[in-house]
Parts: C-alpha cells; sequence; structure tokens
C-alpha cells in the first residue's frame, strides 16, 4: 500500500495554466504600457494586489493571518496542526519597472500547490502556508526586505514604521490606511521550514540551457561610500602634473574593484553603480568624486579578504596621490547558506521529476535570507528571459514556470508529509 502511495504521489503535478492565468490576473493590477507592473509597497495598487491574493487563498480554504508590520500568511490545516507549517512565498510589491514574475510567481507558485493539493483532496502531515512579505523591494521605503527583516528580528518594527517615503508617508501610516496594519506580533508566527520559488533574474540558467536551479546560498555583500577630494581647476592652463584631479584618482579605485573580484572567482562580484562628480563641467578639473562600491561573495572569508585588499588599496592610492580618500562601510549582508535537507528536498525534487538543473548561488537578496535566521529554508530557481529582471520586459516561459512549481510541490510535501 505504502509503494502505491509514493507512486501515486510521484505523478503528482500541478495545473500550469491555472498558475499562469493567476500571474497574468495579478499583473494587470499596476500594469504599465511595456508590458511590466508598478506596484509599489502600501501604495493602492498594493492593497489591491492584496486583497486578490488574500482573496483567491479564501477561496481555496485557506486561513489568513496578518502580522502587525504587514506579512501575510495563509494556512492549509494539516492532519497534525500542532506541527510547526512548511511555509512558501516571496512578495507582490514590485520595482517601479518592474515585471510581472519577480515576487509575484513564487507567491502564486505557492498557492497553486495548494490549489493542486485541494484538486487531490490530499492532506498533509504538517499545515502548509502561503506568504507574502510587506516590502521586499525596498523601492519605496528602506530598508530593503523589510517584513522579514522584521520578522526575524534584523530591525524593530519601530524603526520600520518610522521608514518614510519621498512624499514624507511612514510605513506605519500606509499599513493603517491600506488595511494591513495586522495585530499577530512579527515573529510569533512559526515556520517548520520555508521554500521560495523565484526567477533567477540572472543569465546563467539560460545560458546553461537548465530548467531547474537548486540554490544552495545566497551571496553576502559589503557595501561603501567613497569620497575622493582633490581640487577645481581650469582645465586649460593647469599643467596635467600640477593637478589634483579627483576623478582620475577615483577611476583608479573604481579599475581595482573590478580587479579585486576578479581575484575571487567564481563567485566574486565588484561594481561601481552610482558616481557624483563636482562641479560636474567639461572645462573644470573634478575637485571631488563621490561613488558607490559593491562587493559580493559567496562566504564571508572571501568577502572579509575582498573588503581587505579594497582598503589596502585606498590607503596606497591615499599614500601615493596625496589627495583626500575616505571610504565608509553602509551596509553589510552576510552570505546565508541554505539549510542542507531543505537544499536536498529540492534536488530530490528535481531528479524525480526529471527536470535538467544546476546548483545556482543567488547574487541578490530573497525574504528567504532572513527567514533562514528562524527556520530551515531554500530556494527554487527558474530561468528569466536573456537574465532580466527589475524591468518591465522580464519574462519568463510558461514551461519553466510549472517545472519550478512542480518542484515546489514535491519539495513541499517531502518536508510537510502526506497524511496516512
Amino acid at each position: 500500500m505504502n509503494e502505491l502511495r509514493n507512486e501515486l504521489r510521484n505523478e503528482l503535478r500541478i495545473n500550469g495554466e491555472r498558475l499562469w492565468a493567476a500571474l497574468m490576473e495579478l499583473a494587470r493590477i499596476g500594469a504599465t504600457p511595456k508590458g511590466g507592473v508598478k506596484r509599489l509597497t502600501l501604495t493602492d495598487l498594493d492593497r489591491q494586489g492584496r486583497d486578490l491574493v488574500v482573496g483567491w487563498g479564501k477561496t481555496a480554504g485557506l486561513s489568513v493571518t496578518v502580522d502587525q508590520i504587514g506579512n501575510v500568511f495563509m494556512r492549509r490545516a494539516g492532519r497534525n496542526n500542532a506541527l510547526p507549517p512548511v511555509v512558501t512565498g516571496s512578495h507582490i510589491d514590485t520595482q517601479p519597472t518592474g515585471g510581472k514574475f519577480d515576487g509575484n510567481y513564487g507567491v502564486l507558485a505557492g498557492l497553486e500547490v495548494v490549489r493542486t493539493l485541494n484538486d487531490l483532496n490530499i492532506q498533509t502531515e504538517a499545515p502548509i502556508e502561503v506568504a507574502f512579505w510587506t516590502n521586499e523591494e525596498g523601492s519605496r521605503f528602506v530598508p530593503v526586505m523589510m517584513g522579514s527583516g522584521v520578522f526575524c528580528g534584523a530591525f524593530t518594527l519601530e524603526t520600520a514604521y518610522a521608514a518614510r517615503d519621498v512624499d514624507g508617508k511612514t510605513v506605519g501610516e500606509e499599513l493603517e490606511r491600506i488595511g494591513y496594519k495586522g495585530s499577530e506580533v512579527p515573529g510569533r508566527h512559526p515556520i517548520g521550514a520555508y521554500f521560495e520559488a523565484h526567477i533567477e533574474q540572472g543569465p546563467v540558467l539560460e545560458d546553461a540551457d537548465k530548467v531547474i536551479g537548486v540554490v544552495p546560498a545566497v551571496m553576502g555583500l559589503s557595501w561603501y561610500d567613497c569620497v575622493v577630494t582633490g581640487m577645481e581647476a581650469h582645465a586649460g592652463p593647469t599643467p596635467m602634473g600640477l593637478r589634483k584631479d579627483a576623478l582620475q584618482v577615483a577611476t583608479r579605485i573604481m579599475q581595482e574593484v573590478v580587479v579585486i573580484a576578479n581575484r575571487y572567482p567564481p563567485y566574486g562580484r565588484g561594481t561601481v553603480g552610482m558616481v557624483q562628480v563636482f562641479p560636474n563641467s567639461r572645462n573644470v578639473i573634478p575637485g571631488e568624486v563621490k561613488f558607490s562600491i559593491d562587493l559580493r561573495n559567496v562566504n564571508d572569508t572571501l568577502l572579509n579578504a575582498m573588503h581587505e585588499e579594497m582598503l589596502a588599496f585606498v590607503e596606497r592610492t591615499r599614500g601615493e596621490t596625496g589627495l583626500g580618500i575616505t571610504i565608509e562601510r553602509v551596509s553589510y549582508y552576510p552570505p546565508c547558506p541554505f539549510h542542507p535537507d531543505c537544499v536536498g528536498a529540492v534536488r530530490k525534487a528535481t531528479e524525480k521529476l526529471g527536470y535538467s538543473t544546476m546548483d545556482v548561488v543567488s547574487g541578490a537578496g530573497h525574504d528567504a535570507i532572513y527567514a533562514a535566521r528562524v527556520a530551515p529554508a531554500g530556494m527554487i530557481f527558474v530561468p528569466c528571459k536573456d537574465g532580466i529582471s527589475h524591468n518591465e520586459i522580464e519574462d519568463a516561459k510558461a514551461e519553466h514556470l510549472e517545472a519550478g512549481c512542480n518542484v515546489l510541490l514535491h519539495a513541499m510535501l517531502e518536508r510537510a508529509g502526506v497524511a496516512a
């Protein structure tokens, strides 16, 4: 009998057409002319998106809990409800020029898992929950990954409530206004294991022609603000050897950022993404340059080595040029290895279903990083077209989204168990 039950369970598949239809319906809320989505957190459009997803959850028989930072948990009861739930989810807020799949896929893949279990009248041993977290994107309010960060204690509820957007509106006020300031204390909600399905947001899977990315870890990152101070002077009369050109010195440091990253393959990353030049005139030698530095790697040892090399290079450059150079680390997220049991459940499901696969270390932040602080966690990646995300032209194939959801289904059943 057990062998027959296992054989039937191995044949379980989600309804890919239903998943796609749900994604397209949610994408209509905040749809942009280029085919993307602008649904910033805690706006009226976010409320409409939340209401739609919660309505779908209630129709599927799920009970709904909202915590004080607006995180939403939708529960399907198990045979043993004393067990902590196996949770899956992501976010439904978007970037100002966001796409249809970033975050949204993870939430609606979880809903499709529930709908499939309902269709087949399958009861799990532990409860299953679908969650969506508040302000993952950080495009309207800082810090990024706010809801999951408050949940795991990375920062306080009061800090989150006080965050303001460019118009001076606070998170606390906006949660109240849209009706999603719940009563449950963040972090009091039990989680037995957490899975997040997501588009890769990079080109690795597509380039390798693989369907599923098994995610063993998320890279850590160090962010810095660097300022080089020289002296403004006229571009014509000032000889090259007598200049204090802040931009030329800054570019030496910028190039070293890339050189350092290339010393630590395959996961070393180095980026200068923001540059401000003063006075920014075509015939004035720049007197000050402010720029950002972003260093990433997959473990603390390597990331710290990159950090030390960066500081040493800045110190040498200061001595060689005589210019004022300051560098300040303004943000640090440690690398996040996912739990071997959850990674193993994803890997086992992928192999059982016969999908092509490879390991992909995530270079982007996800709510799973904070969830991993309170429970075993794992992630599933599927390809996105040309690796493009945070862009209105973000796209993914329906069959890849279906495959990722099938893996999610089987990984969750592995952790939750099927009631006898």
